[in-house]
């Protein structure tokens, strides 16, 4: 598909240059808008997590600390908030073509704070000083990967079945290291999980660009403006979780 797309476009710019000017334009704009709504969202979970963080009242609502400060579990709220984000992200997955762009717009912010919530324990579990150094190691090997899903001529198609099955096998090794603690799991999850979430930036950013010419103009623009800012956000916020993993200090 990406090469059928390719020569569309080379053809394009071949015969009429004035409208593949617009092309490009358009492109630039609709792109410009994934990214924009895909930081937004970074921020906002990001000031929801630090707001419930500074806050004792706040924090005593989700969870449970041990007489040194240390976060001991969930309250009751605490795994509302923890598992909010999923039913969000699968609402939003799922309903997407049912919704208004106005709509998926405010559920997909309501996700980010909702976000915010249940990452709001990593500052009881990191030291402020290695939080900021890996989100800003994040922030660029973001930024580099997505680049280059962007510019690069080669089909990443391919890499969507492997990278898939690497997730699942993130998630299944996640939960069941759950219950047998192992440090040596933890690593190898951690790092294969950077891996995945590396190349699914770059996928998703290729697959987002494609989709700009095949979607409708207006609303459907709109909402797939919106569905691409959540890959890309969730690709960041995993991406920015496996590297704490591997390079946070904790506390």
């Amino acid at each position: 598909m990406p090469e059928q797309f390719d020569r569309r476009y080379a053809a394009h710019t071949t015969a009429r240059p004035q409208a593949s000017a617009a092309v490009d334009e358009g492109l630039r704009s609709y792109m410009l808008a994934v990214y924009n709504y895909m930081a937004s969202g970074v921020l906002l979970t990001g000031i929801v997590a630090a707001i419930v963080a500074a806050s004792p009242a706040l924090t005593q609502l989700f969870y449970q600390f041990t007489p040194d400060g240390r976060i001991a579990g969930y309250t009751g709220l605490g795994w509302v908030a923890l598992l909010a984000p999923l039913g969000m992200v699968m609402f939003l997955s799922f309903g997407a073509h049912r919704m208004s762009a106005k709509t998926a717009q405010i559920a997909f912010w309501g996700f980010a704070a909702l976000m915010g919530l249940s990452l709001s324990s990593i500052f009881f579990m990191y030291t402020g000083a290695s939080l900021a150094r890996v989100f800003f190691i994040t922030a660029a090997s973001f930024g580099a990967l997505s680049l280059w899903g962007y510019t690069t001529k080669r089909d990443l198609t391919g890499m969507g079945t492997f990278l898939f099955m690497g997730l699942v096998g993130v998630v299944i090794a996640s939960l069941v290291n759950l219950f047998v603690h192992s440090s040596a799991l933890y690593f190898i999850v951690s790092v294969v999980g950077v891996l995945v979430f590396a190349g699914l930036t770059a996928y998703d950013t290729q697959k987002i660009k494609e989709g700009y010419y095949v979607a409708g103009a207006g609303e459907g623009r709109a909402k797939m403006a919106i569905m691409g800012a959540l890959s890309l956000y969730l690709d960041f916020i995993n991406l920015f979780l496996m590297l704490l993993r591997l390079f946070g200090d904790r506390r």
